[in-house]
C-alpha cells in the first residue's frame, strides 16, 4: 500500500507540473482577446498550423485505410487473380449451351468479344477521359466538389472513373456509419490505382463490362445482350449497345422491358454523348435516335430451354460431386459460382425432336382423354384421389411445417387467388382456389421419353414430362409398373436356360391356388391352342408368358432382370411375367440396350467432361472403359431380336410401319399395365434404343378401355413421331434406312415354325364304323408306339438344341478362331 501511494503521488505531482506549464504558455489562447490581438502574420501562422494538422490527419486516415484498419484491402497480386462469381454452363455433345446454374446470371467474355459500339458508348457516357487518367480523375473530382457540393448542381455527373466503379463492383461497399462515404471512396481510389498498375486499359474495360449489374440478377454485357436482345456481346448493334449502357444509370428505372419509353429516352442520351465526343456523326445520331426500341426479350428460367428435366437431374448429381472436389485453395467447388463447364452426351437436335414429338402426341392425347371423360372427373367415385394430391402438394407440406391446423389449411385451399395456369393451347391467368388448381392438373396425362446408343450407353435425348414449369416430376426416373415390356426379359431367360424358340406353350387359362387363385387373362380373352415363343411374344399372349416364366424358373427371371440393370424388388411370382414390377424408363431402356448390343450390360452415360473456368479438366468420361459384363449370350439376343421385330411387323407395334411409314429395322415391345394405368413402348434400331411412357400422375387417372389406354395408342406414337422426325432430318437421314444384320442361316432354322397351333379336335366315331375301327385297332397301337418313341426323341433333341448347335458350329469353324458361333453365313 505505501508503494502505491508513493507511485501515484509522484505521478500526480508530475501531471500538475505539466498542466501548470501548459496553462502558463497557452492559457492566453483560451481568451477571446488573444485572437482579437492577432495580426495578419499571426493568422497566417495559425492557418498554416491548422493546414499542416489537417494534412497530417488526412495522411493518417489514408494510411489507416491503405493498411486495412477499416477492412481488408486486396493486394496487387490478389487483384491480378481476381475472379468474380460465374455460373456453371451445361453443353450438349454438339457444343450447344442448354443451361446454366447460377446465383448471378453472368458469362465472362474477352475484350475482343465485345462490340466496339458498346465500348464507345461506355466511355462517352461514364468516363470520357478514361485513356488519360491513372485510375482517379482529379478534374472530375474537382468538378463534383465545386458543382455538386458548392453550387448544388445535380447535373454535374459523378466523379468515379470506370476503374473506381470496377473496384466497387468487385468489392462492395461497407457500412461504417458517418465514415462510410470517405472510407469507401478512398478504398475505391486506392484499388483503382492498383488496377491501372497491373491491367491494361482494354483489360479493365473487359473486367468492367463483365461485372457490371444490368438489372435483376443479370450481370455483364454478354448476359444482358442475351437477355434483352437474344444475341451475343460481339453482335450488338449501336442502338442496342446504347440501351444496355443506359441501364447503368439505373437498372430498374431504365429497364427496357419494364419501362420501354424511359429506356428509349436514356438510349438517346447515350447516343447524344457518343456524338458529342466524336464516336458518331450528327447524322448517325439523328438516324439512330429515331429508331423504335426493339427488344427480343429472352427471359431465362430453369424451367425453360432444352432438356430442363435432364438439367435438373444433372444439377442434383453435380452438386454432390462438386462438394467432394477441391480447388487449388483446398476449397470445395461451388456449382453456382465457380464457372464450371459441363459437357454432356445429349444431342441438341435429337433433344429438340424428342421434345416436339412428345408434346405433339400428348396434346392430341389430352384432347381424346378429355372427350373420353366428358364432364366427369377421371377420379369419379374415388374422392381420395383429390385428397391424396392435396396431401402431397408442396403448398400443404409448407403450411403443415409452419404449424397450421388442417382447418386453417383447408381454408387456404378454398380461397381463390390469381395464378398462372397451364393449358396445351397456351398459359392463362385465372382466379381460382388452390383446390381447383389441383383438380385442373389431375386431369392431365404425363409422359417420359429417352433415347440412347445401345453400344456406348450415351444418352442422346431425355424428356421427363410435358412442361417442367408445372409438372416437375421426372418420368424418365419415376418408377411405374412396366407391363408387357418386361416379357422380352422372360423370353431371354428361357432361351438362356436352353428352351428352344419353337417350343410350344399352352394358351389355356389356368388358376394358381398357391397365389390367391390368381388367373392370368389375355387381352382379347381368347384361349386354347398353343404358341411358339415367336407367336406368343408378337401377340403379347399373357397365358403363354406365364408358362414360359415358370418353365425358365422365376428366380432365374429375377436374376436376368437384375443383371440387365433393373434395380428394386422384383416379386418372384407368376405375375412378374406380365410386368407387375415397378421400374424406371431409364432402367428399362438400358435393359433393352443389352438386348440390342449382343447381351452386354450397359449403364446410361450422360456426362462427358467437366472443366474449370481456366479449362483444366476435372472429370473426363468421354472414352468408355469398354463394354460391361456379358449377361446374355449373343445367341440369345440374336434369336430374340427377330421375335421383337415381328412385334412391329405383325403384332402390337405394327402402327410404326402402317401409320408412321418407318422403314428402318425396328425391334420393340408395347406394354400396358392393369386397368390401362401405364402405356409403354420400348424399341431399338441398329443405332438407337428409345422408350416412351404415358400415364397420369396418380395411377388411378387413366382411360377406361384398352383401345385408348394401351401402350400402342398412348406411348408408341411418341416413339414413332420421334423416329419419323429423325428420318426427315438431313443430319440423321441414315437412321431412316439402317437395317439389322441378317440372322445367320443356322439360327434362322430355329425360328422356322408356325407361331400358333390350334387345339386338336377328335373326330366323332359313327356306330357303323366299329368294324373298320376294330380293323385298325392293332395297327393303331403300333403307329402310336412308333410316334411316341419319335416324340420322345424330338423332346430330348429340343432340350439339347443349343448344345447341338454349338457342336455343329465348332466343327464348321474347324478351329479357325471364329469364336463360339463360328463363321456367320
Amino acid at each position: 500500500m505505501p508503494f502505491f501511494n508513493s507511485y501515484f503521488g509522484s505521478f500526480s505531482d508530475w501531471f500538475n507540473t505539466r498542466r501548470r506549464r501548459w496553462i502558463a504558455r497557452h492559457g492566453q489562447k483560451l481568451r477571446l482577446s488573444y485572437w482579437r490581438s492577432l495580426n495578419s502574420k499571426g493568422w497566417l501562422r495559425v492557418m498554416g498550423k491548422l493546414l499542416a494538422g489537417g494534412l497530417m490527419l488526412l495522411f493518417v486516415f489514408y494510411l489507416s485505410v491503405y493498411f486495412g484498419l477499416f477492412g481488408w484491402l486486396p493486394t496487387k497480386r490478389q487483384l491480378k487473380a481476381v475472379q468474380n462469381n460465374m455460373p456453371s454452363e451445361v453443353y450438349t455433345a454438339d457444343s450447344v449451351l442448354i443451361g446454366r446454374y447460377f446465383i448471378q446470371d453472368r458469362t465472362n467474355v474477352a475484350y475482343d468479344q465485345i462490340a466496339e459500339p458498346a465500348i464507345k458508348a461506355l466511355i462517352a457516357t461514364e468516363d470520357v477521359r478514361f485513356y488519360e487518367h491513372d485510375g482517379v480523375d482529379y478534374r472530375s473530382l474537382a468538378r463534383v466538389f465545386i458543382k455538386s457540393l458548392l453550387l448544388q448542381e445535380e447535373s454535374s455527373g459523378g466523379g468515379s472513373t470506370l476503374s473506381q466503379q470496377l473496384a466497387k463492383n468487385l468489392f462492395p461497399r461497407k457500412s461504417l456509419g458517418f465514415l462510410s462515404m470517405p472510407v469507401n471512396k478512398l478504398r475505391e481510389a486506392i484499388l483503382a490505382r492498383r488496377f491501372e498498375a497491373i491491367y491494361s486499359k482494354e483489360e479493365i474495360l473487359g473486367l468492367y463490362l463483365n461485372t457490371v449489374p444490368m438489372g435483376g440478377n443479370v450481370y455483364g454485357i454478354e448476359s444482358a445482350a442475351r437477355r434483352f436482345f437474344n444475341t451475343s456481346a460481339d453482335s450488338l448493334k449501336t442502338e442496342e449497345a446504347a440501351v444496355l449502357i443506359g441501364l447503368l444509370k439505373g437498372t430498374t428505372s431504365y429497364h427496357p422491358k419494364l419501362y420501354p419509353e424511359r429506356s428509349k429516352q436514356r438510349r438517346n442520351v447515350v447516343l447524344a454523348q457518343m456524338a458529342k465526343y466524336g464516336y458518331l456523326t450528327p447524322a448517325q445520331k439523328d438516324s439512330l435516335q429515331k429508331l423504335p426500341l426493339e427488344l427480343r426479350y429472352n427471359p431465362y428460367s430453369h424451367h425453360s430451354g432444352l432438356a430442363p428435366y435432364f438439367r435438373e437431374h444433372l444439377r442434383e448429381e453435380l452438386g454432390q460431386w462438386a462438394a467432394q472436389q477441391k480447388d487449388a485453395d483446398g476449397e470445395p467447388y461451388n456449382l453456382y459460382t465457380d464457372g464450371l463447364k459441363i459437357y454432356t452426351t445429349l444431342d441438341s437436335k435429337m433433344q429438340r425432336h424428342a421434345e416436339l414429338a412428345l408434346k405433339q402426341r400428348m396434346k392430341a392425347l389430352q384432347i381424346d382423354f378429355d372427350k373420353h371423360w366428358g364432364n366427369k372427373a377421371p377420379w369419379t367415385g374415388q374422392p381420395d384421389v383429390l385428397q391424396a394430391a392435396k396431401l402431397r402438394s408442396l403448398r400443404y407440406k409448407r403450411h403443415k411445417a409452419a404449424g397450421l391446423s388442417d382447418e386453417e389449411i383447408d381454408e387456404i385451399f378454398k380461397t381463390p387467388r390469381k395464378m398462372q395456369v397451364f393449358r396445351w393451347r397456351g398459359e392463362t391467368t385465372r382466379t381460382i382456389s388452390p383446390l381447383d388448381s389441383l383438380r385442373h392438373y389431375l386431369r392431365y396425362l404425363n409422359a417420359g421419353f429417352i433415347a440412347m446408343e445401345p453400344k456406348s450407353g450415351f444418352v442422346r435425348a431425355w424428356v421427363g414430362g410435358i412442361n417442367h414449369n408445372y409438372f416437375q416430376y421426372d418420368h424418365v426416373r419415376s418408377r411405374r409398373q412396366v407391363g408387357s415390356t418386361f416379357k422380352p426379359i422372360v423370353y431371354a431367360t428361357a432361351l438362356e436356360k436352353g428352351i428352344a424358340p419353337c417350343s410350344y406353350f399352352s394358351n389355356d387359362r389356368r388358376t394358381f391356388p398357391e397365389y390367391e387363385n390368381w388367373s392370368p387373362r389375355n387381352a382379347d380373352d381368347q384361349y386354347g391352342g398353343s404358341y411358339s415363343m415367336l407367336g406368343a411374344l408378337s401377340q403379347s399372349i399373357n397365358t403363354v408368358s406365364v408358362n414360359v416364366a415358370l418353365q425358365a424358373g422365376l428366380p432365374n427371371v429375377v436374376q436376368t432382370a437384375h443383371s440387365l440393370g433393373i434395380t428394386g424388388e422384383l416379386p418372384s411370382t407368376p405375375s412378374l411375367a406380365l410386368g407387375t414390377a415397378d421400374a424406371s424408363l431409364l432402367e428399362m431402356v438400358a435393359a433393352y440396350a443389352a438386348l440390342a448390343n449382343g447381351g452386354y450390360q450397359i449403364k446410361p452415360r450422360y456426362l462427358l467432361r467437366i472443366t474449370d473456368r481456366q479449362g483444366t479438366v476435372l472429370l473426363d468420361q468421354a472414352n468408355p472403359n469398354g463394354q460391361g459384363q456379358h449377361v446374355l449370350s449373343s445367341q440369345t439376343t440374336a434369336l430374340l431380336r427377330p421375335m421383337l421385330e415381328n412385334v412391329v411387323q405383325e403384332g402390337t407395334g405394327r402402327r410404326l410401319r402402317s401409320e408412321y411409314r418407318l422403314k428402318m429395322g425396328i425391334a420393340g415391345k408395347t406394354g400396358t399395365t392393369q386397368s390401362h394405368a401405364d402405356g409403354w413402348f420400348i424399341g431399338f434400331t441398329p443405332e438407337l434404343v428409345a422408350g416412351a411412357w404415358v400415364g397420369g400422375e396418380d395411377r388411378r387417372i387413366r382411360f377406361r378401355d384398352l383401345e385408348k389406354g394401351g401402350g400402342a395408342n398412348t406411348a408408341l406414337p411418341i416413339w414413332g413421331n420421334f423416329f419419323q422426325r429423325l428420318s426427315s432430318d438431313r443430319t440423321y437421314r441414315r437412321y431412316g434406312y439402317s437395317q439389322f444384320a441378317p440372322l445367320p442361316a443356322h439360327l434362322r432354322s430355329y425360328l422356322n415354325c408356325p407361331p400358333y397351333q390350334p387345339p386338336f379336335v377328335e373326330e366323332t366315331v359313327v356306330e357303323e364304323d366299329r368294324g373298320i375301327d376294330e380293323f385298325f385297332k392293332r395297327s393303331g397301337r403300333k403307329l402310336k408306339d412308333l410316334f411316341k418313341r419319335k416324340g420322345k426323341k424330338e423332346k430330348d433333341r429340343e432340350k439339347d438344341w443349343q448344345k447341338d448347335l454349338e457342336e455343329k458350329l465348332e466343327k464348321r469353324g474347324n478351329g479357325k478362331g471364329r469364336g463360339r458361333w463360328g463363321r456367320e453365313d
